[in-house]
């Protein structure tokens, strides 16, 4: 059986402590060895009339179970009348409990001002000076456990208590504070949101809901918040009826009202336009602090100067078999035997065609709704979304097989008229923490543009380098299959724009079209087969834009220009003669001798 909480030695002040709540407080700590000041006017719940025979039965039946009390018949609104009974007859105040109240109910247009005055004097000047006539002798000895008496009327509001509900929000506010200030002395502060049958809540609640709320059953919910043990400092309890738990005041993710540090003004209707995401509690967290709150929203500044938005992040796990999977989709063939250590897991060279790293970044743009969150709008989904350019940079060596860690940010957002651009950057490490890879990517959302945003990029967006105005140092040729985007979504990429004949219709395209990135993987390896002797760990970074779809079945031809380690590269559409890809290059930290 566990021991037996005792308050031997502690003294006590419980005020209001005539009946209810207050009664079983002052009978429970009499009973576990406290000395016990029972504070009460005697007055009516109303605030009128004033007696002393209330205090007195309660000192009666503290001292006949063997007890010790004295009465105190002070109003708490001379709180340090209250306290210098504890004293005199005690020599030290250990625990405080404001729990004297009254109530004067009246609709907000029929309260007079004295019914203002009377409950915020008893409920929270009242509390407010008891607590500070303790203060001083807490704080001499280092010691003291105080609580705040507040109500679900002032957490939740209840017709015809505005007095008594702003009365009772003020206590959690004070009791915020006295906390806070406490803290370095041991004076822990809590607040207890009692819900009991009493003469003040008689009439008021119902029948069967008023005779199971005892008051007996809370009492041992605040002796154990004013107990030495009780580490809890700053808490809301709320308990009734043999229950408690814990209430906490949460703060939503919210909104960042502009796009940019440089942005000073903020619309109404740029607010009515992400007022949904506000408002929205789905990701509420707990706010300790003004000085955590603080801190979220310098941290938002940062990101406002850094053209950073919020974050998100997941895992990508991948093995031999996805990256065989990836080099078949973009067009590796064994019929090439340079292919073939992209393509067997024991050749003795088998290793990634970087590009596969693309999609750590891509499936969280695609999973996160990270795009989607950080536009106005709100609507971004596989129908109005286009990848509008990439950027890869190859950090590290690439391992074949392993579980990683992606995060990301919307770095920055354009407002392009007919559509917006969110670009994106996400950074990827693997089981240990290194990392592998930077992706950048501009997603052009059709539909989503007019927001009154900026139109061009911030710095740190990598751009896209023209082709020289010479003929190509080389240029190589692939034939797709109609099937290739059917083998290349099977990495992931699986928007139905890119199989489905109804959804790319919906989407205005006649029929479906090749993904970007297998386009672009296409173009990467014409690079490595050119200039890289298709060794893989020679390559760098890649940056492309996308300027035309490709139906499965079409030519690629892709035009490369060699500029020391950079290859540029263009990818053409053969049958169309439309540039498919634009402003690309190659970064490489080596190349072959082959022109």
């Amino acid at each position: 059986m566990a021991e037996q909480l005792r308050y031997d030695g502690r003294v006590a002040v419980v005020t209001g402590a005539g009946a209810g709540l207050g009664r079983e407080y002052a009978l429970l700590f009499g009973s576990r060895g406290a000395k016990v000041v029972v504070n009460d006017l005697g007055g009516s719940f109303y605030g009128e009339g004033a007696s002393q025979r209330a205090a007195d039965v309660v000192v009666d039946e503290i001292r006949a179970q063997g007890g010790t009390a004295v009465a105190d018949y002070n109003s708490v609104v001379d709180g340090e009348k209250v306290i210098e009974t504890a004293i005199k007859n005690f020599g030290r105040v250990d625990i405080l409990v404001n729990n004297a109240g009254i109530l004067r109910d009246r609709s907000i247009a029929k309260t007079s001002d004295q019914d203002w005055d009377l409950v915020h004097d008893v409920h929270l000047k009242g509390s407010f000076k008891c607590t500070q006539a303790a203060w001083s002798h807490m704080r001499k000895q280092n010691y003291g456990r105080i609580i705040m008496t507040a109500s679900n009327s002032g957490i939740y509001g209840n017709f015809g208590q505005a007095n008594y509900s702003a009365a009772k929000m003020g206590l959690v506010g004070l009791a915020n504070t006295v906390a806070i200030e406490g803290e370095k002395n041991n004076i822990h502060c809590n607040v207890i949101i009692p819900t009991a049958a009493s003469r003040m809540t008689e009439g008021i609640l119902p029948d069967i809901l008023f005779n199971e709320l005892k008051p007996h059953l809370i009492a041992p919910v605040v002796a154990y918040l004013c107990h030495e043990s009780c580490e809890d400092n700053g808490s809301y309890i709320e308990s009734a009826a043999g229950w408690a738990t814990k209430l906490q005041i949460v703060r939503g993710k919210g909104s960042v009202l502009r796009t940019s540090i440089d942005e000073k003004v903020v619309s109404p209707e740029y607010v009515k336009s992400v007022w949904s995401k506000v408002t929205d509690m789905k990701e509420a967290k707990h706010v300790d602090s003004i000085g955590q709150a603080s801190g979220y929203l310098l941290e938002v500044l940062e990101n406002l100067k850094e053209g950073k938005l919020d974050g998100v992040s997941d895992t990508f796990k991948y093995t031999n078999k996805d990256l065989i999977v990836y080099a078949l989709g973009i067009g590796a063939t064994v019929k090439d035997g340079n292919d073939l250590k992209f393509l067997y897991e024991n050749h003795p060279e088998f290793s990634a065609i970087p590009s596969y790293f693309v999609l750590p970044g891509l499936l969280l743009n695609m999973t996160s709704h990270i795009v989607a969150d950080a536009l106005p709008s709100g609507k971004a989904d596989l129908t109005n979304v286009l990848h509008g350019e990439q950027y890869l940079e190859i950090c590290d060596d690439l391992p074949i097989s392993g579980t990683l860690t992606t995060t990301g940010k919307v770095f920055d957002i354009m407002d392009k008229g007919s559509g917006a651009v969110v670009v994106t950057n996400s950074d990827t490490y693997d089981e240990s923490g290194r990392l592998l890879v930077k992706n950048q990517s501009s997603i052009f959302v059709v539909g989503a543009g007019k927001f009154g945003g900026k139109k061009s990029p911030i710095a740190g967006v990598v751009p896209t380098v023209a082709a020289p105005k010479r003929n190509p140092d080389a240029i190589i040729q692939y034939k797709t299959s109609e099937d290739q985007a059917a083998l290349y979504r099977l990495s992931g990429d699986l928007n139905p724009l890119h199989i489905d004949p109804n959804f790319s219709a919906i989407a205005g395209f006649s029929t479906p079209i090749l993904h970007g990135l297998c386009s672009l993987g296409f173009s990467v390896r014409a690079v490595l087969a050119k200039y890289a002797d298709n060794k893989s760990e020679l390559l760098k970074a890649i940056k492309a834009r996308f300027s035309a779809p490709v139906i499965p079945g079409q030519t690629l031809s892709v035009s490369m220009w060699k500029e020391g380690k950079r290859v540029l590269f263009t990818t053409t559409v053969v049958e169309t003669g439309k540039l498919a890809i634009t402003g690309g290059y190659v970064d490489l930290k080596d190349t072959s001798a082959k022109l």
